[in-house]
């Protein structure tokens, strides 16, 4: 077997680069759009379900024309109805606003005690080395009370009302349920039991539509953070 070394040192330029970007988009949050664009009622986006699940396998967003919310676990990308059920998604769906990451915990805590919403977000915030940075949030257990809510399928011309800013500012949580057939957007709930996992993450890659909708719009709206939180529940 012949041995070149120039081939080798190719081989292994490649495979460091390929290590090194593997890293580097492993780490980083993905995101379609941004929530001021939903704001002003662009409710079509470009990107499809399959593009999305290039970027990582958790996070949340919502289908064109506001057809429910979107959770994305372990993955699948699942549908939230407005009628409380739950569905995996088709492939060629597409979204007009996505945030998602490769999901990998760095730190954990159990919840040994029942806690509720507000509770919870603060013994996550406690947990971490700065609230300044993108953190994924994985609530596994068992609630005794949870009050969700789903948005519902718009119809142009759609209405400008929904949500704020580049991203959505604190946590915003999507629930479903153990046998994943039922969830929506969790405006309140109480933990009785537990796992946290939190991913930390500090790059994120912004991907703007393209479309007529999305490059006429006004981001730049007045009064977000009040309309955020009514969306939130607040």
């Amino acid at each position: 077997m012949a041995f070149d070394p120039a081939e080798s040192a190719a081989s292994l330029l490649r495979s460091w680069a390929h290590a090194l970007l593997t890293h580097r988009h492993g780490s980083e949050v993905y995101q379609t759009s941004t929530m001021g664009a939903l704001l002003d009622g662009v409710y079509d986006g470009d990107v499809s379900i399959r593009e999305l699940l290039q970027h990582g396998n958790f996070g949340l967003g919502t289908f064109n024309g506001l057809d429910g919310e979107m959770l994305v676990l372990d993955g699948v990308c699942y549908q939230l109805r407005g009628d409380g059920s739950a569905q995996v998604a088709d492939a060629d769906q597409r979204t007009p606003f996505a945030v998602v990451t490769w999901f990998d915990a760095d730190r954990s805590f159990e919840v040994t005690e029942p806690v509720d919403r507000a509770g919870l977000k603060a013994r996550i915030d406690e947990s971490l080395p700065s609230t300044n940075l993108i953190v994924a949030v994985r609530v596994t257990g068992d609630f005794s009370v949870i009050r969700t809510r789903t948005v519902t399928e718009q119809h142009r011309p759609y209405p400008p009302d929904y949500e704020q800013g580049v991203s959505v500012a604190g946590y915003h949580s999507h629930f479903l349920d153990a046998e994943r057939r039922h969830g929506g957007h969790a405006l309140d709930y109480l933990l009785t039991q537990g796992r946290v996992d939190i991913s930390v993450r500090s790059d994120l890659h912004l991907s703007l539509p393209r479309t007529p909708e999305f490059l006429a719009a006004e981001l730049n709206k007045a009064d977000m953070d009040t309309q955020i939180r009514r969306t939130e529940g607040e």
